[in-house]
């Protein structure tokens, strides 16, 4: 088995996560693609974040359509800090013979070597699926060299270069600027119903 993890707090989960997630199921012929909800990310903790059940309300109205599309709870029933290197560990330890892909945008990559114990996260993943990221430039061979084996694990994704992001969402939303073409009807109906965003 083949199956990838998408990681993030999905402030509000919108068409770019979308779309990432589809083509890396399509692109990397993966089996399955589990969607991990952080609740409080050790490096936002200066991020006000969205009560937890409502991005988890969003996130499932997202991904309830797709049938190769599922929820871990992997971060939401373990104390926190959350962090990727701790998360990883686990999955693998779940299942030591299923091949564990990780999806991130090219900005983490670019940070993945500030991340918290970032050898032990790359030690227990098989393959790392990146997103490439308007307007981000990385010189791979200089991460690498804080970060061996970084390069044999690294795999882009094709044709997945969406200018959508939470935060802008957010910002849009504050300034009471359309912004239902970025996320999926369910999702913008909730953000409505719920006065999410807003003062």
């Amino acid at each position: 088995m083949k199956i990838g993890y998408f990681g993030g707090t999905f402030d509000p989960p919108h068409l770019g996560h979308q779309v990432m997630a589809s083509e890396a199921l399509y692109q990397l012929q993966l089996d399955s693609l589990m969607w991990i909800l952080t609740p409080n990310p050790p490096h936002k903790d200066n991020q006000s974040l969205s009560l937890e059940k409502d991005r988890l309300e969003m996130l499932q109205l997202m991904i309830e359509s797709f049938p190769q599309f599922s929820l871990s709870r992997i971060d939401l029933d373990r104390d926190p800090p959350h962090y990727a290197a701790d998360t990883v560990e686990l999955l693998k330890k779940q299942d030591p013979s299923t091949e564990l892909v990780y999806l991130i945008g090219e900005d983490s990559l670019r940070d993945l070597s500030g991340w918290y114990e970032p050898e032990r996260f790359l030690e227990n993943i098989d393959q790392l699926c990146v997103a490439r990221r308007p307007g981000i430039s990385i010189d791979l061979d200089a991460i690498t060299q804080s970060l061996p084996g970084l390069k044999d694990k690294v795999v882009y994704l094709s044709k997945t270069m969406f200018q959508i992001s939470s935060s802008l969402i957010r910002s849009r939303i504050h300034q009471n600027a359309p912004y239902r073409h970025f996320v999926i009807p369910e999702v913008y109906q909730y953000i409505e119903d719920h006065h999410l965003y807003r003062e």
